[in-house]
């Protein structure tokens, strides 16, 4: 039986306030004693998460999944109180996605890629959790980059697109465990292999067919085979 989509409200951040009004929450923010630390939380943000969301305090535009100020815009609006979105945003961090779709200006309903649960864990998602809450949607909300501003540079596209979030590649200071590391792989990635992998995409990872331009999937195909194990 297939999970239901978990959906996402991007344009009037719906789902969020919904989930705030009923005081959603499976595990609480923390045990007793344990703070939260927003200065660690944003540098593991930043790491584990900006590759794949946008978050404009944090300065990262990632597309792959929810824009978190467009997200939480309208619960800030409301005047939701801060710990309340902490707890959605842990919540979110310890049981992942499932499928997820996103409610987009245009008034679609758009499939976006599976969050693995645990992304981090225990002390580390409530510093993630308390600084997403800390900053998310105060702004409002936010746009998020497109692809084709990557053009074909390799680099550009395998940090912007969300790739450096989820696999280790040394060239790119990309420390990502979620996936590969694509330095231990070398010398066996080819250009084919990698774009071949970019298009489809695989068990956890989204495919790029039509989010990116085939020059453009060739480009970080490129990049990475080129660059793997250096």
């Amino acid at each position: 039986m297939r999970r239901p989509y978990r959906v996402v409200v991007l344009g009037a951040g719906l789902a969020a306030a919904a989930l705030l009004a009923a005081g959603c929450g499976t595990g609480g923010i923390a045990s007793a004693g344990q703070r939260a630390d927003t200065q660690t939380g944003q540098q593991l943000f930043t790491a584990n998460c900006g590759a794949c969301h946008t978050l404009s305090a944090a300065g990262t535009t990632g597309t792959i999944g929810p824009n978190l100020d467009n997200a939480f815009a309208a619960s800030v609006a409301q005047g939701y109180p801060q710990s309340s979105i902490e707890n959605v945003v842990l919540d979110q961090i310890r049981l992942g996605s499932g499928s997820i779709a996103t409610y987009t200006t245009n008034k679609k309903f758009t499939p976006q890629t599976t969050m693995p649960a645990n992304i981090v864990k225990g002390q580390d998602a409530i510093d993630v959790a308390a600084y997403v809450a800390s900053v998310a949607g105060q702004g409002g909300f936010t746009s998020s980059a497109s692809f084709a501003s990557f053009g074909t540079d390799g680099a550009k596209i395998f940090k912007g697109a969300g790739c450096s979030g989820c696999h280790t590649l040394a060239a790119a200071g990309a420390k990502g465990t979620v996936g590969p590391n694509l330095d231990q792989l070398a010398p066996n990635l080819t250009v084919a292999i990698v774009a071949h992998q970019v298009t489809n995409g695989g068990t956890i990872m989204p495919a790029f067919k039509g989010k990116l331009s085939p020059a453009q999937i060739q480009a970080v195909a490129q990049y990475v085979a080129s660059s793997a194990g250096k």
